[in-house]
């Protein structure tokens, strides 16, 4: 495992815990209840203890030996919360985190210089530490259900996307349906018309022949009965 990278919190320097055999077993009796040779329990926690609930030490192996760093313990002072905020803005720039929007570089940086405020504050005032814990981790999950809440709207997107394009898919192929019974309609209706045009056109020749007809009779009649 590779040494931790640098943090906005600030730690102590890294010490040599011991082989990772030997953590193996002091493990096993921290996990068990146990104490360690030496060690005494305390009743009263003290600042240390509260300090490293809030922020636990970080660990690492190199060359097979266990090397850890505790998150420090010395009170912060005007200059100390200063420098945070130059070396806050400087991590923003070299790492080109984004102004606005999502950003994971941008939300972890604050997240570290959060967690520092707390160590500086907890120093001072334990309970006040904890209470900014509660704070904190109320944030997060807080971030972490409205993540989950867009992701969920992303997904319901996606799906109503698809939903749309398979449904304009079939849309377009009831339609191309459509035009083209309308278009059979209007070549029947086209047809019909022609037929009925005919058929109009046949009645009227017919009524003016026997019209003429009849008339041709009248007038044959007529003379007839002059001559008679």
């Amino acid at each position: 495992m590779i040494p931790p990278l640098q943090s906005l919190v600030k730690y102590d320097n890294a010490v040599l815990v011991s082989s990772t055999k030997e953590k193996k077993v002091k493990d096993k009796l921290l996990k068990s209840g146990g104490l360690l040779p030496g060690e005494q329990k305390s009743e009263v926690p003290q600042t240390e203890d509260i300090l490293n609930s809030i922020l636990p030490p970080r660990e690492w192996t190199e060359d097979s030996q266990l090397w850890v760093q505790y998150v420090s313990s010395t009170p912060a002072t005007r200059l100390d919360v200063i420098t945070l905020q130059e070396k806050l803005d400087q991590q923003l720039q070299q790492r080109q985190a984004r102004e606005t929007g999502i950003c994971p570089v941008r939300e972890e940086l604050y997240a570290q210089c959060f967690d520092e405020l707390i160590r500086e504050v907890t120093i001072n005032c334990a309970e006040r530490g904890l209470l900014l814990l509660r704070v904190r981790d109320e944030m997060h999950m807080t971030i972490a259900a409205y993540q989950t809440l867009y992701e969920s709207s992303i997904a319901f997107g996606m799906r109503k996307a698809l939903q749309t394009e398979q449904g304009k898919g079939d849309m377009e192929g009831r339609i191309g349906t459509l035009e083209a019974e309308t278009k059979d309609f209007e070549r029947q209706v086209a047809e019909w018309k022609l037929k009925c045009e005919a058929i109009e056109k046949r009645e009227a020749e017919r009524r003016e022949a026997d019209a003429k007809k009849h008339k041709e009779e009248v007038a044959f009649l007529e003379n007839h009965g002059k001559s008679c």
